[in-house]
């Protein structure tokens, strides 16, 4: 009987789908391959819920919280943990590629790569300029952020909406508990899409292991474990001593999202589990107006792994092919790094395209060069996204125990106890916050 209550457990279910997923995909790879349709199905259907969820938590969390100040300091005190933690990011990238140099004696024949590769991630990555990042974040119109699906645009249009709500006095509070309710309807949506998890998973790594074979990684093996050494390194040694400095423990609390990561493992997207991350820090006392700010913001301000990803494979690629650049281009490098990570999202290869834009900008490296990495890419882009995923995960906390809007008691139990699985629902805000609103 313990054994199926072991495979009843969703995590297990996912692990178990990748695990499967893996082995289709390396003994049959056409097969694999051709399950492509059933993981991005899974990965539409999350992202189906994911506007909505996120506008009903941020409406409703700055109704509840009303105090335009309160906002604006909640916001101010956001963006400058995103800056200083994702500037390290950046820096740590480029320190280990220094260091480590995984492009060396690669010796790249330029003359043997298809340019057409570059050209079409260049396409996309007109948007990664700062003008453009801004001028994003405004829907042209209201229902054009959630039929686009642009987290950004949709957390504007929910604080405008909130902050309405909070001055409409007795029909903003009438709206406030609609809202609520609407978003039990989604959470139980959410709910039902979850449970496909394991399908997603198995289809998704199939796929990867089927399209673009182990052969890819043995060939640029020193790029893809150099890579994934450092990004653990950044979550267990920086991101652990910024949630000790904050009261917790990192580890704890990656034991207490482990169905959400390994639905992120097998998706290869941090958006797979983003409603999910929301409910759980909120089951750990975080508050509604800090979570539903600082989480959908995250993925556009706060990529840690992508960040890691972009320096050092940038310098990968000046190794490989034998570009030497100095002091000054490399401080050029991290400058334009932080400008274009920014416009990077939670989706499955976004963290290439901001390369390909970062690259563009920086002439003394053959763009082209870019055709190297696909194979590899996917790859990647699993670490780049579970790096970022619990990355922003810290970063509520952090910020909610700034605000004084995180109940630590609440924080403490729940990590010691564990998740203990059951349906995913909306908290509802902490007894000293409400007295605070």
């Amino acid at each position: 009987m313990r054994i199926f209550r072991i495979f009843g457990l969703l995590y297990v279910q996912v692990l178990v789908g990748i695990v499967l997923g893996v082995t289709l995909g390396a003994l049959d790879p056409h097969l694999g391959a051709s399950l492509k349709p059933i993981g991005d199905g899974f990965i539409r259907l999350i992202k189906m819920i994911v506007a909505p969820v996120i506008f009903c938590t941020v409406a409703a969390g700055m109704a509840h919280m009303g105090d335009l100040k309160k906002f604006g300091r909640l916001g101010g005190k956001t963006l400058l943990y995103f800056e200083v933690v994702s500037t390290f990011a950046l820096l740590v990238g480029l320190v280990v590629g220094e260091v480590l140099k995984p492009g060396q004696g690669f010796n790249i024949d330029l003359a043997s790569l298809d340019p057409s590769v570059a050209t079409s991630y260049l396409s996309k990555a007109h948007d990664t300029e700062l003008a453009g990042i801004l001028l994003g974040i405004i829907p042209d119109t209201f229902v054009g952020a959630f039929a686009e699906g642009n987290l950004l645009q949709v957390v504007l249009l929910a604080i405008l909406f909130g902050m309405a709500c909070a001055r409409l006095g007795t029909i903003g509070t009438q709206v406030t508990a609609g809202i609520d309710m609407v978003a039990q309807v989604f959470f139980r949506i959410l709910s039902f899409v979850v449970r496909l998890a394991p399908v997603g998973a198995f289809a998704a790594m199939a796929f990867t292991v089927g399209k673009y074979g182990v052969g890819a990684l043995v060939h640029l093996g020193a790029l893809v474990g150099t890579f994934y050494l450092t990004a653990i390194l950044f979550v267990t040694v920086v991101l652990g001593l910024i949630a000790r400095f904050s009261g917790f423990s990192l580890f704890k609390f990656l034991r207490y999202i482990r169905e959400e990561l390994l639905i992120v493992l097998g998706a290869s997207s941090s958006e797979a589990s983003l409603p999910q991350l929301m409910m759980k820090l909120q089951s750990l006392g975080v508050s509604r107006g800090v979570t539903g700010v600082v989480v959908p913001a995250g993925y556009s301000f706060n990529l840690d792994g992508t960040n890691i990803y972009m320096t050092l494979a940038t310098l990968f690629l000046a190794q490989a092919t034998n570009t030497h650049l100095d002091i000054g281009q490399l401080g050029g490098l991290l400058l334009i790094a932080m400008i274009t990570s920014k416009g990077a999202s939670g989706v499955t290869g976004a963290g290439f395209i901001t390369l390909a834009a970062t690259l563009a900008v920086v002439p003394q490296i053959p763009i082209t060069a870019l055709a190297v990495l696909v194979g590899v890419d996917r790859f990647m882009s699993e670490c780049r996204a579970l790096t970022n995923f619990v990355g922003n995960g810290v970063a509520a906390i952090v910020v909610a125990g700034w605000e004084g809007e995180l109940d630590r008691d609440k924080l403490k139990s729940e990590l010691d106890r564990g998740y203990q699985g059951g349906l995913l629902a909306p908290a509802v805000d902490l007894p000293h916050n409400k007295a605070a609103d």
